[in-house]
């Protein structure tokens, strides 16, 4: 009788393990016996990536902080290399042997990770929005050269996934990429200009980590979705629309030529969009709670222009093309920062992201220094705003 060979793990290195999808992504590794971390990074929280480090013992760990960089090693394992400074986690991305590389980091942080990662030849889970909004023509001529695979960590692009499976993208008439409408959806329009951070971070349904729950109160973060699933599925911006559904059960729906509609329903629970990618878009057994189907409602409406202007700014953003959506992020990155140190109110937001961009003229997005370049110049010039208007809150 010959022995049953053992299953070989799936080594998985997670940048941005000490956030919200990197907690979770752990707690998945706990629960089964698929996978091996051997590389974990975080940019400054050194005492919860040592915790990290001592529990999964990974071959590798980065932390961009070099100020923390003692603290790690003292709560870490002397077994882990540890890689430090701005370039920690790229250097990371490319680290020893790996099979996926889970990128959760914040902002345009994550664009050269993704791209490291790639050229090592690993596939990336990307519960990044920034990196395919910024770049996203260089990512996926990566993808397309290396023959790697782009798994989103986002409940939407998952779900369209999920539902183009076994169809053909060109009998796709649009995608409706569907979201709560944030805390705010049901608030008076003038009562909107005194909300606070805390407010703004009480998200109805998901627990997510701060850039991205305000993000889902100003409805950005579908904008931003809006420019991703263009890069993911090849489709213009008039075949993408946005649909608020606060029950947030049905995470997105493709409608096809013939008037039929597909959608993918599940709680909403970040872990489920997590293991599907990790296994390589395979579902995963997990202990989750099952919908109540006899008690459930589902509701759906159009957003309100007036309510959330970002999400025109993104479309604005994608028409202008070019490197107009790596402001559209830049700016909106800087003015969330500031909101949540109480520097701006809340609709200073939108205020900022709509004044860089009528300052900023695009130009080709196809190198990686003309996407920084753009971020940098956005940057500069939301902060001169964020000041300007810090002086009146």
């Amino acid at each position: 009788m010959v022995a049953e060979t053992a299953m070989t793990k799936r080594k998985v290195i997670i940048l941005g393990s000490t956030g919200s999808i990197g907690r979770q992504a752990l707690d998945i590794v706990r629960r089964t016996d698929e996978f091996e971390v051997v590389g974990l990074g975080a940019r400054q929280d050194a005492a919860s990536l040592g915790a990290q480090v001592r529990e999964f013992r990974p071959r590798a760990a980065a932390l961009v902080d070099r100020a923390a960089v003692p603290a790690l090693k003292s709560a870490g394992s002397p077994d882990t290399t540890v890689l430090a400074g701005p370039d920690a986690m790229r250097e990371l991305a490319a680290w020893g042997e790996a099979d996926l590389v889970l990128v959760a980091v914040v902002g345009i942080a994550g664009l050269l990770p993704v791209l490291a990662a790639l050229r090592a030849g690993r596939d990336v889970a990307l519960a990044n929005k920034e990196t395919l909004v910024a770049g996203g023509g260089v990512v996926l001529d990566e993808v397309r050269r290396t023959g790697r695979r782009l798994l989103p960590i986002d409940s939407e692009h998952a779900a369209v996934r999920q539902c183009l499976r076994g169809e053909d993208v060109a009998s796709v008439k649009r995608i409706l990429l569907t979201g709560s409408g944030g805390p705010f959806l049901r608030r008076p329009l003038e009562a909107l200009g005194s909300v606070r951070p805390d407010e703004a971070l009480a998200h109805p349904t998901w627990k997510m980590g701060k850039k991205i729950t305000v993000d889902s109160a100003t409805l950005m973060n579908k904008g931003l979705e809006v420019i991703e699933a263009h890069w993911l599925f090849g489709l213009p911006a008039s075949q993408i629309e946005v649909v608020i559904h606060p029950q947030s059960i049905a995470h997105s729906m493709v409608e096809f030529t013939d008037g039929s509609v597909k959608a993918q329903l599940a709680p909403p629970d970040m872990r489920l969009v997590i293991a599907y990618a990790l296994r390589g878009e395979e579902h995963l057994p997990l202990d989750t709670s099952p919908l109540a189907w006899d008690a459930l409602t589902l509701t759906f409406e159009r957003p309100d222009p007036a309510r959330y202007p970002c999400l025109g700014y993104a479309y604005d953003a994608l028409a202008a093309g070019g490197t107009m959506p790596a402001v559209l992020n830049a700016a909106n990155e800087v003015a969330v920062e500031h909101f949540l140190a109480k520097r701006i109110g809340f609709l200073d937001i939108a205020r900022t992201v709509r004044s860089v961009m009528e300052e900023y003229r695009p130009v080709d997005a196809s190198s990686v220094d003309a996407i920084l370049a753009a971020d940098a110049w956005a940057r500069a010039h939301a902060l001169r705003h964020v000041s300007a208007r810090a002086e009146h809150v």
